[in-house]
């Protein structure tokens, strides 16, 4: 079965639980859908060896040629049961993904399970009945709330109910003795002279160039608007306690800065981040504060945070849960910029821009010969008097590692008319310049798409379904198709816990990069050090590992050291005060990242005359 024909067989459906991009139905149903989906569902299941007691609703999707197999084990048992286990399949890819959900403390329910099976099902009257007194009691008002277990749970009591025998009955006399406390959030609200992190972080990668609409959702005083605006950028907020009656307005880029972790009630944290998704046209950005437990003891505990000395509410995040916590809201997957500060692109051809653009090497040319002697007389003529156009096609030529296209240069028109096409400027140009300088970059392009691709697969990222007009001819050109460059990244990817190869790599960036420095355990290499300027100068392989962690933690602003741990499958970062101009820096923040846990530890050092001494720094500048 092809695309084509799964999206056919999909929009023959005519019971389930429809949505915009997808359509539920349980398995017992199957007989009321197209014989050749289910049959096509079930060679699925068995492919993938999910057993038949391990799943009993399917969601195939409208739009994507994809199906998932959920297991609600307590079906019929329960009125809203809970999610067991996924198994997400990418049938494009001939990838899959399982989620398991019984170890966590809010997993996804189910409503409505009429829709998901026939009407001629034993329990459907009953299913029909539960719905209708769901809705009675106006607990659908706000479908974006009742997807989570404990959200439920807490809309049924906010309602004035109570669940029995999985029934809903009233219940007036329902309390909690935790809502008496009385929240000051309008003093989280801190007065800044300078931009946040978070609009910082839009500046330093370039969203903050006047090309996109800003929306500050929760912009608190408003001191990023004052000072987007002296700059003449389109940006605009809203407040709940400092600008209340501003309008909410749909723009390109919506800020949700440091929101989250100040709204102590559960339900509406969810709403404000479902809210700023609706309002965004291309990227979400979501920040918030992070903490430790031992950072978190000092306070009183409150709800799934803590009330501070300000009588503030603050939930803080480890990086790790936050990052799981905007994907379970959201349903799309957070790129980590640095601490406490995710991109959510709705965009996803920005996202790729964005993503590809991290990891791209800009080839600088430097003249280091004079031009060959042509015996045309026309080509020197054409160097005399169009010298200009050409030295900037051939830097064009060299920013790409290849021919561009006729809309990647500006002044294809008039080289069209001078030489003919780009295609035979390109051998005017490498025949005068010399080919080692274009294989060069050739190659450099070539090692940053292959990262930009393994990189993907490492995050977990959806395969985009349109690939931007660039990248397709730069797949075309350096590896022929797009399956092709995708065997390839994986091979590379699969690389990173090879410990033989990567200790080999280690050493030889010890020998090449400008400094650096082996560690030693038992006198077999555990680790190398370097400076994050050197980061680009590593093999594709290194780049890789260390990438591969840096999704988890974000950019490297206050981060001077990395550390490869060659065994573990570990990275280290470290940040000094004044690295730059004192010989002996102290050490005041570390950063461990564990890329099999998907999970960072941050280490500060506060107090400084307990702060470690960098001792051999001079080994690690050039």
């Amino acid at each position: 079965m092809n695309a084509e024909q799964f999206k056919s067989l999909v929009k023959e459906t005519k019971l389930g639980k429809k949505l915009p991009d997808a359509i539920y139905f349980h398995k017992d149903a199957f007989d009321h859908a197209p014989e050749a989906l289910t049959k096509f569902i079930n060679v699925v299941a068995k492919a993938l060896k999910v057993d038949d007691e391990k799943w009993n609703l399917v969601k195939v999707f409208r739009n994507d040629f994809r199906l998932s197999l959920l297991n609600y084990p307590k079906f019929y048992e329960d009125s809203y049961p809970v999610l067991e286990q996924s198994v997400n399949v990418d049938l494009s890819k001939l990838s899959h993904k399982v989620t398991k959900y019984s170890e966590q403390e809010n997993p996804p329910i189910l409503h409505r399970k009429e829709t998901m099976v026939s009407k001629s099902n034993d329990f459907y009257e009953h299913f029909v009945m539960l719905t209708q007194e769901g809705e009675a009691a106006g607990l659908y008002e706000n479908t974006r709330m009742i997807g989570f277990k404990e959200s439920w749970q807490r809309l049924i009591a906010k309602h004035g109910y109570e669940l029995v025998d999985g029934r809903l009955f009233r219940n007036s006399a329902i309390t909690l003795a935790s809502d008496d406390i009385e929240i000051d959030r309008h003093k989280t609200a801190l007065v800044r002279h300078e931009l946040s992190a978070p609009m910082k972080a839009l500046a330093k990668n370039g969203f903050l160039s006047g090309d996109y609409s800003i929306f500050d959702y929760g912009c608190g005083r408003g001191d990023d608007l004052r000072e987007l605006e002296a700059h003449g950028l389109d940006a605009i907020g809203w407040d709940p306690n400092f600008r209340p009656d501003a309008d909410i307005i749909e723009s390109d880029i919506v800020n949700m800065g440091f929101v989250v972790n100040v709204i102590e009630d559960q339900d509406e944290r969810i709403e404000a981040v479902l809210g700023a998704w609706e309002t965004t046209k291309k990227l979400l950005v979501v920040s918030a504060m992070l903490a430790n437990e031992k950072y978190l003891a000092q306070f009183q505990p409150y709800k799934d945070g803590v009330i501070t000395s300000r009588n503030t509410f603050q939930k803080y995040y480890t990086q790790a849960e936050l990052k799981a916590y905007i994907e379970r809201t959201i349903g799309e997957d957070p790129i980590a910029v640095s601490p406490g500060i995710f991109y959510i692109f709705k965009d996803k051809e920005l996202e790729q821009q964005y993503l590809q653009n991290k990891h791209k090497r800009h080839y600088q040319w430097q003249q280091k010969t004079v031009p060959k002697p042509l015996s045309e007389d026309q080509a020197r003529i054409l160097f005399t008097k169009h010298q200009q156009l050409l030295e900037s096609f051939w830097l064009c030529c060299l920013a790409f590692g290849r021919v561009p296209a006729n809309d990647e240069f500006k002044g294809s028109e008039q080289l069209k008319e001078i030489i003919g096409s780009n295609k035979k400027a390109l051998k005017l140009v490498t025949d005068w310049f010399g080919k080692e300088e274009l294989e060069l970059a050739a190659k450099m392009r070539r090692e940053d798409l292959l990262i930009y691709f393994a990189l993907g697969m490492f995050g977990g990222r959806k395969a985009y379904t349109h690939l931007a007009d660039d990248i397709k001819r730069d797949i075309k050109s350096f590896f022929g198709t797009h399956k092709v460059a995708l065997e390839v990244a994986k091979e590379l990817l699969f690389n990173i816990a090879n410990v033989e190869l990567i200790t080999e790599e280690c050493l030889l960036a010890n020998k090449t990069l400008p400094a650096s420095k082996i560690g030693y355990e038992h006198e077999v290499p555990h680790s190398l050090t370097f400076h994050k300027q050197y980061a680009e100068e590593l093999s594709p392989l290194l780049r890789v590992y260390v990438n591969a962690a840096l999704q988890l933690y974000g950019e490297l602003d206050d981060i001077q050291l990395i550390k490869i741990h060659i065994t573990s499958g570990k990275v280290t970062l470290l940040g000094y005060e004044d690295f730059d101009n004192d010989p002996q820096p102290k050490l005041k923040e570390r950063v461990k990242i564990k890329m099999a846990e998907q999970d960072v530890d941050f280490f500060d050092y506060m107090e400084e005359s307990l702060r470690p001494v960098l001792e051999d720094k001079v080994k690690l500048v050039s």
